[in-house]
């Protein structure tokens, strides 16, 4: 990526069927749920990337990069239930661990994690 990712922004919509509609936020591009596919850090395909972010007002934003010539990067407002899926998709759960994504830590908490067995008989017994 030839611009500094640090500088370079994305032009956030409703969702990814609103593109020629109202620009609701300008994010910074990242691509924290890349992973190694063994070639290529991608994400949606070659040349495909995405990364998440939120926003102030606590919205969740899913940006979406592409490499490809005469396509523009986007992003998308999702739900936290989204958000954390897309985390568990791209094997990035360390961003769980951020201050950022800490409702998406206790939602996964909620949800996902099973009591031990040691505990489920423990809990039996009784």
């Amino acid at each position: 990526m030839g611009r500094s990712a640090k500088q370079y922004r994305v032009n956030v919509y409703e969702n990814q069927y609103d593109l020629d509609g109202d620009v609701i936020a300008r994010v910074r591009y990242n691509q924290n749920l890349d992973y190694w596919d063994g070639r290529n850090w991608q994400n949606g395909g070659v040349g495909r990337h995405k990364g998440l972010t939120k926003l102030k007002d606590g919205r969740y934003v899913l940006i979406h990069g592409t490499q490809w010539q005469g396509e523009k990067d986007w992003a998308e407002i999702i739900t936290p239930e989204q958000a954390l899926q897309e985390i568990l998709k791209s094997g990035n759960t360390e961003l769980l661990d951020t201050k950022k994504f800490a409702e998406l830590k206790k939602l996964y908490e909620e949800k996902y994690l099973i009591e031990d067995d040691e505990d489920l008989e423990e809990e039996s017994l009784d």
